[in-house]
């Protein structure tokens, strides 16, 4: 898990999906439960403008996304355009957009979620 924190933030490259971590709630008590969230927080990729359909209907989903945009990087036209399709999400469903590590990973949110500015701990950069 600290190795996703890590290349969020921008300390180190992203590894792959084997970095996530299962963590076992079990012993505490009513940490899982029947009843499906009602949102959820989502990590995806997008390496091309036909990979934000799914990013922007998981928004509109009512779902927050972390998103890695780090291949986009080399093409800016598909940069500019994607980031602007994510802005223009964001200001739809009244949510939130926000880039982290270097503008290499984008967080949007659906309605009523806000995405805080400041940093708690670790410091100012």
């Amino acid at each position: 898990m600290s190795k996703l924190l890590d290349s969020i933030i921008g300390r180190s490259p992203p590894t792959g999906q084997d970095d996530y971590m299962e963590l076992d709630l079990t012993s505490f008590e009513g940490a899982m439960t029947d009843q499906p969230a009602t949102m959820y927080v989502k990590v995806a990729t997008i390496g091309d403008l036909k990979d934000t359909p799914k990013v922007k209907e998981e928004v509109y989903n009512g779902n927050i996304v972390i998103i890695d945009i780090g291949r986009l990087k080399m093409d800016k036209i598909t940069y500019e355009r994607v980031l602007k399709d994510l802005k223009d999400v964001a200001k739809d469903v009244n949510g939130d957009i926000v880039g982290l590590g270097d503008q290499r990973y984008v967080v949007i949110t659906p309605m009523s979620v806000k995405i805080a500015r400041d940093k708690i701990g670790g410091g100012t950069t």
